[in-house]
């Protein structure tokens, strides 16, 4: 099954996304913030991110930034409780898959992993 990484400041919210993507039968594991997260995806097999946008430090879209200028191959998806129309084109352009609004609805959630993750396999 699949290995998801969750980066999100938010540890409550890491944990819960956590346990029911482990329920669902993928790999997870999460960051509470973005400054480790390509040291992370280079020691350990990384299918898809789920990333918050706004976090203290490193946010998600100098994140989306160095992934894309480092030609790293993992599929993201945006999940952030401040969804908008520029946010989503501006995570596309740098390379996010998707783009879902906090709080998430957990079956679309769910739809939207498994599509990402059949139409980028």
């Amino acid at each position: 099954m699949e290995s998801i990484l969750i980066v999100d400041d938010d540890v409550n919210l890491c944990t819960l996304l956590s346990e029911e993507l482990s329920d669902v039968g993928y790999n997870t594991h999460f960051l509470t913030s973005a400054e480790g997260v390509y040291e992370y995806i280079k020691n350990n097999n990384v299918d898809l991110i789920l990333l918050d946008l706004k976090m203290p430090g490193k946010d998600g879209f100098e994140l989306l930034r160095e992934l894309s200028a480092l030609n790293v191959d993992v599929r993201i998806i945006v999940l952030t409780a401040y969804a908008d129309v520029k946010s989503a084109i501006d995570s596309a352009k740098l390379g996010a898959s998707d783009f879902i609004s906090k709080p998430y609805d957990f079956d679309e959630l769910l739809i939207t992993i498994r599509r990402t993750v059949q139409r980028e396999a």
